[in-house]
């Protein structure tokens, strides 16, 4: 069974079309990286599978029901949260003050979820009273995240999550993401450093003009020659 399955999507803005007829899916417990060149639709494809932009047509399954052209509020209440490129965080708010705004359709157990947050995070637990706007890009993404975690999701999509970081910071990053993963959470990722992502995934797409080019194991994904050449580098193609 598909946490998240989406079928020959199209999607766009206004009467422009970006996203012509693909088609993904996402396994419970599964790191799927999307990558592609800049213009592609990665990001308008994970905004439309989360409600955020108008879907032209296509079908959206999230935990097996139909969730085409549900607003994004009730996929939050389903289990999925999205965590954006840019204004994730809430600057002016500390790192506790913003898992508290994550938690505003928690029931209960607010306090004991930052705290166990906190307690797997020791880059915010170690100051949880410091002011977001103050925190390094690699640590107000992981606060982002964490924000997305409050409500306990079983599924999370992140945009770009290491957009603008030092490769120290990227690594940083993509070793929370495991261990997010490593939790019960599935991840469904967009991300240009696709080297760096794909290591650390279970399962690959290419998107080129709007549409699925490829499809394939993470594994596999990085040792394809026209994969490393296009979107690695030659010289880090392995094997």
């Amino acid at each position: 069974m598909s946490l998240l399955e989406v079928v020959d999507l199209e999607a766009g803005y206004g009467d422009v079309l970006i996203v012509r007829g693909a088609s993904i899916h996402v396994e419970p417990g599964e790191i799927v990286t999307i990558i592609g060149p800049n213009g592609a639709g990665k990001s308008t494809l994970l905004k439309a599978a989360f409600g955020l932009i108008d879907i032209a047509s296509g079908t959206v399954r999230f935990k097996e029901q139909d969730v085409t052209r549900m607003p994004a509020h009730r996929l939050v209440e389903m289990g999925a949260a999205f965590v954006p490129q840019t204004d994730n965080v809430f600057p002016r708010l500390s790192i506790r003050e913003n898992l508290e705004m994550g938690a505003f359709r928690r029931k209960g157990g607010t306090t004991e979820r930052i705290e166990e947050l906190l307690g797997r995070f020791p880059d915010l637990g170690s100051r949880p009273g410091e002011q977001a706007g103050r925190l390094s890009g690699g640590q107000r993404q992981t606060l982002a995240m964490c924000r997305a975690l409050m409500l306990d999701p079983s599924l999370l999509l992140v945009d770009e999550p290491t957009a603008a970081l030092s490769p120290a910071a990227r690594q940083d990053l993509f070793r929370q993401i495991q261990s997010i993963r490593d939790s019960g959470v599935a991840i469904l990722m967009v991300e240009q450093n696709a080297r760096e992502a794909l290591e650390i995934s279970d399962r690959g797409y290419v998107l080129v003009n709007g549409a699925v080019a490829l499809e394939d194991r993470a594994e596999a994904m990085l040792t394809n020659e026209d994969i490393g050449r296009m979107f690695l580098g030659r010289s880090e193609v392995t094997g």
